[in-house]
């Protein structure tokens, strides 16, 4: 049943899609971000769906009349050199066939994510997306929630299977990166019942991410409440709020998690932390040794024999940057960093720009998107989440908000204008 279910969605969108080419954006974020088909075990489990909704996509998008320029900015250029250089170290990887194969993998997302740029045009349909990222992604963290609570946290929450964040570490990354957007659509939803909803989320959504029992996630979820704090208007109650939501939480979690997490003080005797160490110098080394690093999928015993301290511990480096560094190089490196850097000094400055604005629903977007990127970048220290669509696709919307902050003012002259005349 489940497998009719989801075709019939997927199948009954295309028309929709090939009217307006925006709604792609949505089924396919929807698509990859919540994986429906990989709930269903039947004909369905292994059904192209991303790149049937992506062909249908493309060529609504080259008869479409409602796109927009490409944001001309630094961010956009050094992606665009970034995506360039991650394919001249696809070409000169150790395993070049491997390397190109995973390369061309990535470029699908990204090609989609500069679509999703072209396509959301307004602040209705940037609403819209935030709305489909939130669900995809809210439905693993709100299930697993209720799921921790009823097993009193005794077993890990994971992902959608076959996925990015099908792993509990992933999962719980994604999870604290879209908390925030969850706060960002509470405030402006009209509708009260919708805004119960979100405040039971973002409650289940914490447990979940506890729920993973994630190290990593734990130092993100600190990282992530520490700023957070710091980007709120009244300190005193969101800080008083955020310490009861925390001890409370974590004196539900049983002995199993407490052990768990206090193994982070004690790494040098933990295997799994040690191994992330070694593979984190292999990247260093192998960055030394080749300007354009080993190639995507280079994580190999012959690799690992040359440059790992330690060549019988084979493993991803679990690191957003460890694995960049490795696959691409120091130069792809510095541009992956730079474009995090570039973004979150465009975030600063829409923050400053719209501070004083009446509707302050951009500002505090910029804001909560500030959260998500902190979650990202602390999270990812321990995840090998470098090509996960969501952070390019929140980019992305950061892109996208100069341009809506852009429009509304220029409506907002208008109306100004026309009321003038009147009177």
């Amino acid at each position: 049943m489940r497998d009719i279910i989801v075709t019939l969605l997927v199948l009954g969108s295309l028309p929709f899609i090939l009217r307006n080419a925006y709604i792609g954006v949505y089924v396919w974020s929807w698509l990859s971000y919540m994986n429906p088909h990989r709930l269903a075990w039947g004909f369905a489990y292994n059904m192209p769906f991303a790149q049937i909704v992506a062909l249908v996509l493309f060529i609504a998008f080259f008869f479409s009349n409602e796109k927009q320029k490409l944001p001309g900015n630094s961010v956009i250029f050094v992606w665009v050199v970034f995506i360039i250089w991650m394919a001249v170290a696809s070409f000169n990887a150790e395993y070049p066939e491997a390397a190109q194969e995973m390369y061309f993998k990535i470029l699908k997302v990204q090609v989609m994510t500069f679509i999703t740029m072209v396509l959301i045009t307004d602040e209705k349909k940037l609403n819209q997306l935030i709305w489909v990222i939130v669900c995809s992604i809210g439905f693993f963290s709100v299930k697993g929630g209720v799921f921790t609570l009823l097993t009193g946290g005794a077993f890990r929450v994971y992902g959608p299977p076959s996925s990015n964040i099908s792993e509990n570490n992933a999962l719980a990354v994604a999870v604290l990166m879209i908390i925030p957007l969850m706060i960002y659509l509470y405030h402006i939803s009209k509708n009260k019942w919708v805004r119960y909803v979100f405040i039971f989320s973002i409650v289940m959504s914490l447990i979940a991410v506890l729920g993973s029992q994630s190290r990593g996630a734990l130092v993100a979820i600190l990282g992530v409440g520490g700023f957070f704090w710091l980007k709120t208007k009244t300190k005193l109650i969101s800080g008083l709020a955020i310490v009861f939501l925390a001890s409370l939480l974590f004196a539900f979690m049983p002995q199993s998690w407490h052990e768990r997490m206090e193994s982070i003080s004690t790494y040098q005797e933990d295997n799994s932390a040690m191994q992330r160490i070694n593979s984190w110098q292999y990247s260093i080394n192998v960055a030394n040794d080749r300007i354009t690093g080993g190639g995507l999928q280079s994580w190999s015993k012959d690799m690992f024999a040359v440059y790992a301290p330690n060549p019988d511990w084979v493993f991803v480096a679990h690191s957003i940057y460890f694995s960049v560094l490795a696959d691409h190089g120091w130069p792809g490196l510095i541009m992956f960093l730079l474009i995090i850097w570039l973004t979150w000094r465009s975030l600063s400055k829409m923050i400053k720009e719209t501070k004083d604005d009446q509707d302050s629903s951009f500002n505090l977007l910029a804001r909560m998107l500030q959260v998500s990127l902190v979650a990202y970048m602390t999270g990812g220290m321990f995840l090998s989440l470098s090509y996960f669509d969501l952070p390019w696709h929140l980019i992305a919307i950061v892109m996208l908000l100069p341009q809506m902050v852009k429009k509304r003012k220029e409506l907002s002259l208008e109306v100004t204008t026309e009321n003038m005349n009147t009177h």
